[in-house]
C-alpha cells in the first residue's frame, strides 16, 4: 500500500511496474486525472490544490482500508498531489492490483468515486486573469458514491 500526497508530479508506469511486477496478481487497473480547460469555469489555466496534512493522510487510509475490506486485492497505491497545477498535469492517481480483473477494476472505481466525495481536498480553479474560483461540490459525484452502498 502507498498513500502519497506530493507536490511533485508522478510516473504512473513506475507504479504499475511495482503492483504488476510481484508475480502475485493477475490485473492492475489504474485510473489518472488530469487538469482540464474547464470545470465550472471554461476558461481554467491552472488548478489549486489545498489540504489539511495529517487529516488527509488518515482520511485515504481510511478509503483505503474500505477498498480492501469490499474488493480482494493485492495491493494499492493512492497518490494525490497539491499545490498549483497547470493544464495537462496529473492531479491523482489510483492503481490496484488483484488476482482477478473485475476486483482490481471495481476497487479502482471505489476509490475515485471516494476520494472525489471523502477526502479533504479543496480546490480553486485559476483563470487567465489571475482570479480563482472555489470549486464546488457536485450532485454527480455524489451520485457516483452512492452505487457503493
Amino acid at each position: 500500500m502507498t498513500i502519497a500526497i506530493q507536490e511533485q508530479d508522478f510516473d504512473v508506469g513506475a507504479v504499475i511496474d511495482v503492483l504488476g511486477g510481484t508475480g502475485r496478481s493477475g490485473a492492475v487497473a489504474s485510473f489518472v486525472g488530469l487538469v482540464r480547460d474547464h470545470g465550472d469555469r471554461q476558461d481554467v489555466v491552472a488548478l489549486e490544490l489545498e489540504h489539511y496534512p495529517g487529516m488527509t493522510e488518515r482520511a485515504l487510509a481510511a478509503i483505503e482500508a474500505e477498498a480492501r475490506r469490499r474488493f480482494a486485492l493485492d495491493d494499492c497505491v493512492i497518490i494525490h498531489r497539491v499545490g498549483r497545477l497547470p493544464l495537462g498535469a496529473r492531479i491523482v492517481l489510483v492503481a490496484t492490483a488483484s488476482p482477478h480483473r473485475a476486483d482490481a477494476l471495481d476497487a479502482c472505481a471505489f476509490l475515485i468515486d471516494w476520494l472525489k466525495t471523502r477526502a479533504p481536498f479543496w480546490k480553486r480553479e485559476i483563470t487567465a486573469d489571475g482570479a480563482g474560483t472555489w470549486v464546488e461540490a457536485k450532485d454527480s459525484d455524489d451520485v457516483a458514491t452512492e452505487r457503493w452502498g
